[in-house]
């Protein structure tokens, strides 16, 4: 149990952890005594580069199109998705190149984000879909950049990107808190940082999490199957993937996530999971729920009694049992992740956890957490070739 509001259940191969548990002190000493200040956007005492008076300024708009790439809008997305049934206005995301868009020239306002303010396909959206009917905001590094020079241009409100915040770490920073509130969300619930490093059942479950990983990788699995049992945390497990892959692909190292939306993939994929190559390991990761349709009696077969009584949620709990049973006796390594309560502070939680288990095991392997240097050469080869082109 990380808390009350989250079931986890580790990985059951035993590992030495004492080297991550010290790791995981000298991480937290960073924290305090401001040497580590990406931490600090976790934290309750994190003070924003924007006041109230935005929010009072858009709350009555309904419709937001959210405009960027990677971690500048995957943790966002990840909120909107989760805390759906307690948002009622429409947030749209652009994170891709389109060749077409469809736009509707209504009350709206554009939220652009990119932490350096000149990537290319945030700035190429974005000039698609600003148009004279919608409101901007930019949230950008305060330096000379393209997007800070347009926002100037068109009059946008303009919001300070912290330049010591990876967009893959901004979650907990101005770049999801202040869509949060826009949401009508309370970015306070979402910061319990100080509370859960001082959570012993918090700090013993992350630091045995990260030493049975670190043994996982030793032994040469490095694909991490991710079994999505909650169709409201594909985004989530979207932002956790990058998070992973971008942190730790260096140096030969580091861990492949892969996202695998259960039970369907027991018709696709399970096979190989569980008798192909032993290079993976596995997350279970689910939700309770309390609505659920149930199987209608009237139109259930005598063969099939069994499913009498039940409701949906029921029969993808059993499949998670059954599923951990036999990954149990064939031997196959997997965690599990419950949510118990949807609300901010457990997405909060989840935050901070896999944010502190990538920064943990990015020291134990030797990698530079917080870099990116090769998804920069396609950046400027891409550069390179517009020009000629």
């Amino acid at each position: 149990m990380l808390s009350k509001n989250i079931k986890f259940k580790n990985f059951s191969n035993k590992s030495k952890y004492l080297n991550v548990k010290k790791s995981f002190k000298t991480l937290i000493n960073d924290y305090f005594n401001n040497k580590l200040r990406i931490l600090s956007t976790m934290s309750e005492r994190y003070r924003y580069s924007y006041n109230k008076r935005i929010i009072s300024k858009y709350k009555n708009f309904q419709t937001f199109n959210v405009i960027g790439m990677g971690g500048s809008i995957l943790g966002t997305k990840a909120i909107y998705q989760f805390l759906k049934h307690k948002i009622s206005k429409n947030f749209f995301f652009i994170d891709n190149l389109q060749i077409k868009f469809n736009i509707k020239k209504n009350k709206s306002v554009n939220l652009i984000i990119s932490k350096s303010g000149n990537t290319l396909e945030t700035i190429s959206n974005s000039n698609v879909l600003i148009n004279n009917s919608n409101k901007n905001i930019f949230i950008v590094e305060n330096k000379k950049n393209y997007l800070n020079a347009l926002g100037n241009q068109i009059k946008a409100d303009i919001i300070e990107h912290r330049n010591y915040i990876g967009g893959r770490y901004s979650v907990l920073s101005e770049v999801g808190m202040l869509p949060a509130e826009l949401m009508g969300l309370n970015e306070k619930k979402f910061k319990k940082f100080n509370t859960l490093i001082k959570s012993n059942n918090f700090k013993n479950s992350l630091i045995k999490n990260v030493a049975s990983t670190l043994s996982l990788i030793k032994n040469k699995k490095y694909l991490s199957i991710i079994l999505n049992y909650d169709n409201k945390s594909e985004n989530l497990l979207s932002w956790y993937q990058q998070l992973i892959a971008e942190s730790l692909g260096k140096k030969s190292k580091g861990i492949l996530p892969i996202i695998s939306n259960m039970p369907k993939d027991n018709h696709s994929l399970m096979q190989f999971y569980l008798d192909g190559p032993k290079k993976s390991f596995y997350t279970f990761f689910s939700a309770s729920e309390i609505i659920s349709n149930k199987i209608k009696s009237k139109y259930l077969l005598s063969s099939h009694f069994y499913l009498k009584n039940k409701n949906l949620k029921k029969i993808m709990d059993t499949q998670i049992h059954a599923t951990q049973n036999v990954f149990n006796k064939k031997k196959i390594p997997f965690r599990s992740f419950e949510i118990l309560k949807r609300n901010e502070e457990s997405l909060g939680e989840i935050f901070c956890f896999f944010i502190l288990e990538t920064i943990l095991l990015g020291r134990a392997l030797n990698v530079n957490p917080f870099d990116q240097p090769s998804v920069e050469l396609v950046k400027k080869e891409t550069k390179k070739i517009l020009l000629r082109n």
